[in-house]
């Protein structure tokens, strides 16, 4: 099994530094390790005295790395798109259009690069993925897309399905579709079939970033104030977005004690400032084991109740609502619809309280 690895921070913290030298550790250790970018991460790239590439190069034994262009991504999964367009459609209509002359639209960068890591991850070629992204919010944004975009789905599919509109529309698709595809599938067998097929691809991802022994986050922090408040803030959008979060790496050789209750219950390694990659490496902790951290969720059906890590948030600050079945949370700059339970189902919100960091919602 893949376990991808992320470093969450302000810029300056040290995450790029601190992401090679994981990398360099784990594949040092044996494992098959693929360093991963974006082209907005030119230091990287330089640190490792690489030519950038699109495609994981080589860099050492166990180690190879790669700096993701979404207009590349884009050009290659448009050939895969017009050769559906071929396959299906007696007259092709996407022949002539070519990929570098697609705009990429805000929000569809973040989608390609989760493509192109979603591949690398399928491939069964490595043991650990470093994804050294922006570190922020947007990194967390790309994680939490397979949740967000299941909400989206179900919804848009009921609405579909339910809609006046629907209702008046679908009874010409058919044939329209008959002629097109040269099939007699229905719109219920179509609609039903791409949205297994999407449930499927988009509960996969969801797995993916639930499971730490998949996916998992550390937070990079100096001692400067504004730092240690960014990455407190990450740790608690990185609980909505489903993402654990392993640890903290403090990245300066002047440690208070007060920050270790800060980032309690959270365990952090002391970095010292070298350039030497060995000693740097040296005081990561061990990347590998799976360790007891607070889930970013727990369904307590006994008690009724669910029960959401929220570090760093006042119960202010965060807004609750339900519609239906589902309970939607947003703080900060973050937002998750949680499905409820078979046993949790039909049952209305009656009280939420904050206690030892834990947002508490009672049925």
């Amino acid at each position: 099994m893949t376990l991808i690895l992320t470093l969450l921070g302000n810029e300056g913290s040290g995450r790029t530094v601190l992401a090679i030298a994981a990398a360099k550790k784990l594949a040092n250790s044996g494992a098959k390790v693929l360093l991963v970018s974006d082209v907005s991460n030119i230091s990287l790239i330089n640190s490792l005295g690489i030519t950038p590439s699109t495609e994981p190069t080589p860099v050492a034994n166990n180690l190879s790395a790669v700096q993701l262009s979404t207009i590349s991504i884009l050009e290659k999964q448009w050939e895969e798109v017009k050769l559906l367009d071929k396959k299906y459609l007696q007259s092709p209509v996407l022949q002539s259009i070519y990929g570098q002359e697609l705009p990429v639209l805000p929000g569809m960068d973040d989608a390609l690069i989760l493509t192109s890591i979603r591949e690398f991850y399928n491939s069964g070629k490595y043991d650990v993925i470093v994804y050294d992204g922006t570190g922020d919010i947007r990194t967390l944004r790309l994680l939490s897309m397979p949740e967000a975009l299941s909400s989206y789905v179900r919804r848009f599919l009921n609405v579909i399905n339910e809609s006046d509109l629907g209702k008046v529309v679908l009874p010409f698709i058919q044939p329209l579709l008959g002629t097109i595809l040269s099939s007699n599938s229905s719109w219920d067998s179509i609609a039903q079939n791409s949205k297994g097929a999407s449930d499927q691809f988009l509960e996969k991802g969801k797995d993916v970033v639930n499971d730490q022994s998949t996916l998992r986050a550390y937070l990079v922090t100096t001692n400067e104030p504004n730092s240690l408040k960014i990455a407190k803030y990450l740790w608690g959008n990185a609980q909505l977005a489903g993402v654990h979060v392993a640890g903290v790496l403090f990245n300066h050789p002047t440690f208070e004690d007060s920050i270790s209750a800060e980032f309690a219950p959270l365990s952090i390694s002391k970095i010292p400032l070298t350039n030497d990659w060995q000693t740097l490496a040296n005081s990561l902790p061990d990347l590998l084991t799976t360790i007891n951290i607070p889930k970013p969720l727990e369904i307590d059906a006994p008690n009724n109740q669910i029960k959401v890590f929220l570090p760093g948030f006042l119960k202010k600050e965060v807004k609750l609502t339900q519609q239906g079945d589902t309970v939607t949370l947003e703080a900060g700059e973050m937002r998750r619809n949680i499905p409820l339970t078979s046993v949790l189902k039909g049952k209305v919100v009656n009280g939420a309280k904050f206690q030892d960091g834990y947002l508490i919602i009672s049925f």
